[in-house]
């Protein structure tokens, strides 16, 4: 008996163990690894993480000592103008400087002018559509105005000859009084990229 017992214990425990859920990797081909995310990106001399990296940290650097930012006001972020030959995604550029500034707690933020739509929506169907209980229903006219707007645009100039190939960016921001059409702060950062063939 007593043998009888220790088999039927060993065989739970063995089937216990074979279906414990590890969370190993599922490999494919190739040689695939984590990087650094901050490691500096040279791959090519287009516009990279490395500089979007540096262009958020310096602007919401900049930003948050410039005093501007009293109280927590509301910004409205409009997308950054890409002003360059190639294709950058320049919204990701202003969600790292709003996630930064957010995250810093100087600034509270409005829905950005690509956003706005989306709210305007909603409000509509929750007051419209008779679909939603009325005590939880956001009412209309209770939007908070942005004291602020945030614009800015990247530019470059590219220069080849049959040895090397040079770009030079830069990325101007601005926070503009949107009661007084005033510039309250501005910042430009240049990054330059040289490529020897």
């Amino acid at each position: 008996m007593p043998f009888a017992r220790l088999s039927l214990v060993a065989a739970f425990a063995l089937l216990a163990s074979g279906c414990a859920s590890t969370s190993s990797p599922v490999l494919g081909g190739g040689n695939i690894g984590y990087g650094d995310s901050k490691a500096v990106e040279l791959v090519t001399n287009e516009f990279g993480s490395t500089d979007l990296q540096m262009i958020a940290e310096s602007m919401t650097r900049s930003l948050a000592q410039s005093g501007t930012l009293q109280g927590r006001p509301v910004v409205q972020v409009y997308d950054v103008k890409n002003k360059t030959s190639e294709y950058i995604d320049t919204r990701e550029i202003t969600t790292s400087i709003k996630t930064q500034l957010m995250k810093s707690g100087v600034a509270r933020f409005a829905s950005d002018n690509t956003d706005m739509q989306s709210q305007v929506d909603q409000l509509k169907l929750q007051n419209q559509s008779g679909l939603y209980k009325s005590s939880t229903v956001a009412r209309t006219g209770n939007m908070v105005a942005a004291k602020y707007r945030l614009e800015g645009s990247i530019s470059s100039i590219v220069k080849r000859s049959s040895d090397y190939k040079d770009v030079f960016y830069k990325f101007s921001l601005q926070l503009i009084d949107v009661e007084s059409g005033l510039a309250e702060w501005m910042d430009e950062k240049e990054i330059r990229k040289t490529t020897e063939r």
